[in-house]
């Protein structure tokens, strides 16, 4: 595959997109542009990270992009991730455009990076660090592409959903398939991204933030956390098409890996209370890993979130795990309070 064409770049930040061929497992051969970013100096190792479903390639500030990225602050100066020590490469999932309206899998998103890096001529991650979605991307890739990359860093995601995580994901399509019928599409997705709010966060969260009595409100009683979802779902349906978020959420369903066929050393971080990948399936898969899995906890308020939340708790974490070593010499456990 030829080298992408110039794109704009200062202060060793590139930002742009390669046309490529990608042969998917429902969706046919599709035509597609993969849009990246990459940041930080030209001869250093490069690490990709790769957050949620409604993550993109945008992860920090920079000299190109000086907005706000999803994962604001893990790339500041000093840390893990500081773009002056590594090259942070990150891109837009396949179908985050909304142009596949077809059933999307977590291989096809690990074919897409392996495309990807051939452009770029990358070939091989120094390292991986994936949160939610985009651990279950990595854990794909270390199956599928092992040889192209060293270490993965797998935060908030496991090797198969868990089934009460699949049904709040169900009832939330759902909400999208209700708003649709209503000719309300805005409507059912940001209802539908409310309910996935409640499953980010912890009940213990909601007591603290939202304790407050009820208030009638134009002969209708309204709660306090009320206003809390109302602008997450505004915020979420501004930037976000409904086609996109359905697909990418079954994707997450459609997820499953064998962790025996995992070719590469993996640290798990797993979170306390997190309701959508329970700590159990995370031992699970570390059992699974069978000597090149290395599991890390963490404590936190924030549930499924606390990746993005939890800014020097995972830094500190990434700094012990994503370097730590070229093998895991056997299931490790340690805990951050």
């Amino acid at each position: 595959m030829p080298r992408p064409p110039a794109h704009a770049s200062r202060d060793g930040v590139q930002r742009g997109s390669i046309d490529a061929v990608l042969r998917t497992r429902y969706a046919g051969t599709r035509k597609l542009r993969l849009n990246y970013e990459l940041v930080g100096a030209a001869m250093a190792p490069v690490v990709l990270v790769a957050g949620g479903i409604s993550a993109h390639r945008h992860v920090a500030a920079n000299a190109v992009d000086p907005s706000a990225g999803w994962a604001q602050g893990l790339l500041d100066a000093g840390r893990t991730l500081d773009p002056a020590k590594l090259r942070v490469l990150a891109f837009d999932y396949v179908g985050a455009d909304g142009s596949i309206d077809a059933p999307i899998d977590t291989a096809d998103q690990a074919d897409a990076i392996a495309l990807l890096l051939d452009a770029l001529g990358v070939d091989v991650l120094a390292g991986y660090v994936g949160y939610s979605y985009g651990a279950l991307v990595g854990l794909q890739l270390a199956v599928h592409h092992p040889q192209r990359l060293r270490k993965l860093v797998a935060v908030s995601g496991v090797h198969r959903p868990h089934p009460y995580a699949a049904a709040w994901r169900a009832l939330q399509r759902k909400a999208v398939a209700l708003g649709r019928l209503q000719c309300a599409d805005e409507q059912g997705l940001s209802l539908a991204r409310q309910f996935a709010m409640l499953s980010y966060r912890t009940p213990e969260e909601f007591a603290e933030r939202f304790d407050a009595a009820p208030e009638v409100c134009n002969g209708q009683v309204r709660v306090a956390a009320e206003d809390y979802l109302d602008a997450a779902g505004a915020k979420f349906v501004a930037r976000v098409s409904a086609t996109a978020w359905l697909r990418l959420s079954e994707s997450i369903d459609l997820h499953r890996v064998d962790p025996a066929q995992v070719g590469v050393p993996v640290s798990v971080i797993a979170v306390e209370g997190d309701r959508l990948v329970p700590m159990d399936d995370a031992v699970a898969l570390i059992e699974g890993l069978a000597g090149r899995g290395r599991l890390r906890v963490l404590r936190s308020p924030y549930g499924h979130d606390a990746f993005l939340k939890e800014t020097d708790r995972i830094n500190a974490l990434l700094a012990s795990e994503l370097f730590a070593g070229s093998a895991v010499t056997g299931p490790a456990i340690g805990v951050s309070a």
